[in-house]
């Protein structure tokens, strides 16, 4: 399963070359990650009011096109690994002319947010397993 994100690049976003300055990928695949969680029916905010958060521990970019101001460009979001306490998601950034910009990873940990001890996404959120197994699945 992919979610396919548009967004709309902003002049604040580039460099002095009018490239996408490369930080802001994260923030885009962010908002491609979030997207994915809205498709599946589910909020991240809805887990963070149950005390429970998932930080990043790993990410990767990868560099293949510069994307500049005023172009479209759309993020493209599934899930790469999935095992109850970790996720990895993978992303595309499209350019508008539906070339591969950037690709990357992220890697995340279900944890308890006042301790960081990890926490099981299988017993604690078992319809938000069920959902990323089927992604897994239909990926």
């Amino acid at each position: 399963m992919k979610v396919r994100t548009p967004i709309k690049v902003r002049y604040q976003e580039t460099d002095q070359m009018g490239v996408v300055y490369h930080a802001n990928y994260l923030v885009w695949f962010e908002i491609g990650r979030t997207a994915f969680i809205e498709e599946l029916g589910f909020k991240y905010q809805d887990m963070e009011q149950d005390g429970i958060v998932s930080p990043v521990v790993d990410a990767h970019m990868y560099f293949k096109q510069p994307i500049r101001y005023g172009e479209d460009a759309y993020v493209e979001t599934w899930i790469e690994e999935y095992d109850g306490l970790r996720t990895t998601y993978g992303y595309q950034i499209i350019g508008e002319n539906e070339k591969v910009a950037v690709t990357g990873t992220s890697k995340h940990v279900v944890v308890k947010k006042d301790s960081f001890r990890p926490v099981s996404l299988r017993r604690s959120f078992p319809d938000w397993h069920e959902a990323y197994t089927n992604a897994m699945k239909e990926g």
